[in-house]
């Protein structure tokens, strides 16, 4: 693809927002920390060999040679100002925007030893610094190279979706096919899609049949078959058969593209644990330089050589970078993101997935979200003679005819039933009964109560029928010769996810509420059929909103999950809006969270997906910024009457490898099971 995702890319910003928890990094790439690290490395050993100090604790003699006594000075500078200026750079845009942090005690580290070892070269009555400068510098490159990559790993849900879309197409013109590239594609294109290749916009089936794999956009595992009238998405994978598409969006009008740009902002949008990580750093950095200073005052009080009290404050500046804090919260940021994205879960505003945690209760729009919001035969009752699936051909062969809801709800059952049905002759429509016609050379009626003038009705079908009614559903007889063969109750269909999905929300502590404009016969059979607490019946779509405030008002963290066609006031008056079923227009402003698939088991899955992303955040603020407690006091050197004291370098270690557990604790994210 040409240009299509460059505003996908986060790593090009400036480096001056260093107040941005993944822009500290602004501007930085994985292999820049590389190859300054190796370089560096190369460098620091002969200064680390030739140092005095070290020497002298290892009882060796470095050979001497003309120029020797240059090595450690050239080299330390050369590893400062090669090395650390990445450092210093942030540094200065941190301190810019008034918001010093993990770059500026970093900078102020090292520079305080650069400066101080020159002044001993001038001749100033001292032990130069220059192994710990070149030690303290390479580590500190080591842990951002390790840390850039975990970042961009995380990241890597971006380009995993941008690598979705091919960058061919064959476009059809008169007949002929021709290879272009999919940024020459208009609207209204028609283009060939052969088996096994993917889908490269947007567009609506002209002619074929095939079963096209959505998974990496719906998260649902089996394919979906396609045929003349169906929408195709961009990304997915044709199967067996070969389709004709018109292309209906292109580049960033496809619904990849939004899904795209919901998962940049989601994992941009600031969330509390961001904002309360960012104000720990930056309190841990005014505790550090603090710390620093009462560190130089007192060692000097106490006639400690100068040399060793700036050790010290070097140590203490390096220990307290609040660097693995600054990375706590956005790496599980983006993993949780990109987990939900992964499993059909749109975070459109990183608050909903926060606070999914502490959700007592959820209200489910009924129509097309816990029912599919179309007829189907829920059930069927026959007479002596007949099995139920060969009533139920017959119906459907009469009523493929009619154009009535009902109608049509009978012939899908027996399409979902894989029922093959002959054609039916002779077919009329009777105004206010039902239907007639002939099929096999036989002739039925079908229809309701009002068909039945003079037909002989069995005892059971009585019953099934009066049963149906109590259950609010549509009792329709297939009749002939006078006598009734069988009832089918026709009813807007519960999904088989939704039991599940209300038995999960139950386990986890959840009351689960409904909300239709339906009668409350209706929403009372599908209520107790599900085992929903709460029925709101007979709800006009502007009063959905006040039933939602009406569980609020009780003390209760509320999430409406609703198709968004008229929910969209009451996602938006609730805590958390989960718009379901809205792959089909990412574009739904109102919820927090989109559901690519109409499944509502998702729902439990974001509450667990929530839960755990909390868990992570706060091991990894306590992995971050619970290190200092010790560490710092040990830098300082509390504990030197007791032989203890911690280098530089030791304190660089020290605090890559807290920055390396959290990146390692959040990557295990990706372990959480959802159903639990």
């Amino acid at each position: 693809m040409t240009d299509n995702h460059s505003h996908h890319d986060h790593d090009n910003h400036d480096g001056d927002d260093g107040h941005e928890g993944h822009d500290k990094h602004a501007g930085h790439s994985v292999e820049m920390f590389r190859s300054k690290f190796w370089l560096c490395l190369v460098l620091t050993i002969p200064v680390v060999i030739w140092s005095d100090h070290i020497q002298m604790l290892l009882g060796y003699t470095a050979p001497a040679f003309p120029g020797s006594e240059l090595l450690e000075p050239v080299l330390g500078t050369v590893i400062y100002l090669y090395g650390g200026l990445v450092f210093l750079k942030t540094a200065w845009g941190e301190l810019k925007t008034r918001q010093p942090g993990m770059m500026t005690l970093i900078s102020l580290a090292i520079t305080v030893a650069f400066v101080f070892s020159i002044a001993v070269e001038l001749g100033f009555d001292a032990s130069a610094l220059w192994w710990e400068l070149a030690t303290l510098v390479t580590i500190m490159l080591l842990g951002h190279w390790i840390e850039m990559r975990s970042i961009s790993s995380a990241r890597g849900a971006l380009q995993e979706l941008a690598k979705l879309l091919p960058d061919k197409a064959t476009r059809i013109v008169d007949g002929e096919t021709e290879e272009v590239s999919v940024d020459e594609l208009a609207e209204g294109d028609l283009v060939l899609v052969r088996p096994g290749e993917r889908v490269p916009v947007d567009g609506v089936v002209r002619e074929g049949k095939s079963n096209v794999n959505e998974a990496m956009i719906t998260g649902e595992s089996e394919p979906v078959s396609k045929e003349k009238g169906d929408e195709v998405i961009a990304g997915t994978i044709n199967g067996e058969g070969s389709i004709r598409i018109d292309v209906m969006g292109v580049g960033d009008d496809t619904k990849l593209s939004g899904i795209m740009r919901l998962v940049a902002e989601a994992q941009e949008s600031k969330s509390r644990s961001q904002l309360l990580a960012d104000r720990a750093a930056q309190l841990l950095t005014g505790v550090a330089i603090s710390v620093a200073l009462i560190t130089l005052v007192v060692w000097q009080l106490l006639g400690s050589p100068i040399d060793f009290t700036v050790v010290r404050v070097v140590t203490v500046l390096v220990i307290a970078c609040p660097h693995a804090l600054g990375l706590a919260v956005p790496l599980v940021v983006a993993i949780s993101t990109t987990m939900g994205a992964g499993s059909g879960l749109l975070v459109r505003d990183r608050r909903g997935l926060e606070e999914a945690r502490d959700l007592n209760a959820v209200i489910f729009d009924k129509t097309g979200t816990l029912t599919l919001g179309e007829f189907r035969v829920v059930n069927i009752d026959t007479g002596e003679e007949l099995s139920e699936e060969e009533v139920l051909r017959i119906a459907a062969a009469i009523e493929a005819e009619s154009e009535h809801p009902i109608a049509q709800g009978i012939v899908k059952s027996a399409d979902e039933r894989e029922l093959d049905y002959p054609g039916a002759e002779d077919f009329q429509n009777i105004t206010g009964k039902g239907v007639v016609a002939a099929v096999e050379g036989k002739e039925y009626q079908m229809g309701g109560p009002a068909m039945l003038e003079g037909a002989d009705v069995p005892e059971n079908l009585r019953a099934a029928a009066e049963e149906a009614g109590d259950n609010a559903q549509t009792a329709i007889y297939l009749i002939s010769d006078d006598s009734a063969l069988a009832v089918f109750a026709v009813a807007d269909a519960i999904r088989e996810e939704s039991y599940e999905a209300v038995q999960a929300l139950h386990d986890r502590g959840i009351e689960v509420a409904m909300l239709t404009g339906d009668s409350q016969a209706v929403a009372d059979a599908v209520a107790s059929q599900l085992g929903i607490d709460t029925v709101f019946a007979e709800v006009l779509p502007e009063d959905k909103a006040d039933k939602v405030k009406e569980l609020q008002e009780q003390g209760k963290t509320v999430a409406m999950v609703g198709d968004g066609v008229n929910d969209a006031p009451a996602l938006a008056t609730s805590d958390i809006g989960i718009a379901v079923g809205a792959g089909t227009d990412v574009a739904v402003e109102a919820g927090h969270i989109v559901l690519v698939r109409s499944d509502p088991r998702d729902i439990p899955r974001i509450i667990s997906l929530s839960r755990a992303t909390r868990r992570k955040m706060i091991q990894n603020l306590w992995w971050a910024a619970g290190y200092n407690i010790f560490a710092l006091p040990l830098a300082a050197g509390v504990a030197y009457a007791w032989g203890i004291l911690l280098s530089p370098a030791l304190g660089a270690v020290l605090m890559s490898a807290s920055t390396v557990i959290v990146a390692i604790n959040a990557q295990l994210l990706r372990r959480v099971d959802l159903d639990e």
